[in-house]
């Protein structure tokens, strides 16, 4: 099984992109011989494995929900797009190891104070979290120091550097490379059993957004007065302004490409 977020659908991308890359998430994961494990919370319930028309309700309207949201979101029977730190919780609670997104959170540019709750969560639990590197409009260096510290081994897949999710290329080093599903499934193996946790996968996007670092320096210097969950989804929409769109499709693009790679991995590890 793979575990996918909601996040995406109910406030990462606008209609029609975010049930766009819903479905091809999961067809992607079938496709390569697994199970899709969508994850929202509905209906008074953490729920991993969604129908058609659950999406629907998740995409006409949800509250973000992250780890600390859980509880309420559940007793407030709330229709909830789960964020990766909340989808990687229960992916674990569901004893599911393996969960695909599009580019996880870290720490905000110039406020080293504001970490996302996803490198926590990441850090607890184990699952292997398949993503293109953290979203180019987080401080990138400071987000893998953040996950060097909270023991997080960050593989590259197919590559020594960290995405920058619209960029194959940020200049940071990972910890260590990977060059197949089946080289994945291995290391992944051995972490586990040497008693690790969480583990990022960091595959490169299948293409790549031109002028990516200068949006994304502009979009963060437009930012006033917009503080915690508000903060990236601001931020993604600015850069689909400025970037005529075109940061939508990759986007859609890429989650799809994470969850078929994630898929791959997650079928060599059970084979």
């Amino acid at each position: 099984m793979v575990a996918l977020e909601t996040s995406i659908v109910g406030q990462g991308l606008p209609p029609p992109h975010n049930l766009r890359a819903a479905r091809g998430c999961e067809a992607a994961v079938r496709e390569a011989g697994a199970v899709p494990a969508t994850v929202a919370v509905l209906d008074g319930q953490l729920r991993l494995g969604l129908t058609d028309t659950d999406l629907e309700r998740v995409a006409s309207g949800a509250i973000k929900v992250s780890a600390r949201d859980i509880a309420p979101a559940i007793v407030h029977r709330a229709v909830g797009a789960t964020t990766v730190a909340a989808s990687v919780r229960a992916a674990a609670l569901a004893g599911v190891r393996f969960f695909a997104t599009g580019g996880i959170g870290g720490v905000h540019r110039g406020h080293p104070e504001d970490v996302s709750a996803d490198l926590e969560e990441i850090a607890r639990w184990p699952v292997a979290v398949f993503c293109a590197g953290a979203k180019i409009i987080l401080d990138l260096r400071l987000t893998l120091e953040r996950l060097e510290t909270l023991g997080v081994p960050v593989l590259g897949y197919g590559t020594g550097e960290f995405p920058a999710f619209y960029t194959r290329h940020s200049g940071c080093p990972v910890s260590a490379q990977v060059s197949s599903a089946s080289e994945t499934a291995s290391v992944l193996r051995v972490a586990w059993d040497l008693g690790g946790r969480g583990v990022v996968v960091a595959v490169p996007p299948p293409a790549e957004l031109d002028d990516a670092e200068a949006m994304a320096a502009r979009a963060a210097s437009e930012l006033h007065g917009v503080v915690g969950q508000d903060v990236t989804p601001r931020l993604l929409a600015r850069m689909a302004e400025l970037s005529g769109g075109r940061s939508l499709d990759l986007n859609v693009d890429l989650v799809i490409n994470n969850a078929r790679i994630a898929a791959q991995a997650a079928t060599e590890f059970f084979t």
